[in-house]
């Protein structure tokens, strides 16, 4: 398995630098296969789903897509795949920020009963409550 680093996905997700970007899309469609698949931690995809947003200002329907994409794909294996996919459900509904609902549904993967949180919208999501 091969490690990627948010500014390698980010720079194959956008293809915005012209020295970066070919060499991250070398990586990901050249190197990586099935049988050497690429790493996506849940700190890269949480850090790449804030970038898209933050940065790119790209809409929740968008940036979900592009997860979707990457959860799907046969050469990328994601940390806590299944987290991510209900992280990604709650934050595609407009229900939740990505990271929330991966706090979310990482504490209830870990067999939390509750999460508490000042946040008052973070509050809102399923197995959250305001401290």
């Amino acid at each position: 398995m091969i490690g990627l680093d948010t500014n390698v996905l980010i720079r194959y997700l956008t293809q915005d630098d012209p020295v970066q970007s070919p060499r991250a899309r070398q990586i990901i469609e050249e190197w990586l296969t099935e049988e050497r698949p690429g790493f996506i931690s849940l700190v890269t995809i949480a850090e790449t789903v804030w970038v898209l947003g933050r940065s790119y200002a790209m809409s929740p329907v968008a940036i979900a897509a592009i997860v979707r994409d990457l959860l799907l794909s046969a050469t990328l294996r994601l940390q806590n795949e299944r987290e991510v996919f209900t992280a990604l459900s709650l934050f595609e509904s407009g229900a939740a920020s990505f990271s929330d609902a991966l706090i979310g549904a990482l504490n209830a993967w870990a067999g939390c009963s509750v999460t508490f949180t000042f946040d008052r919208e973070a509050a809102r999501i399923p197995g959250f409550e305001l401290a």
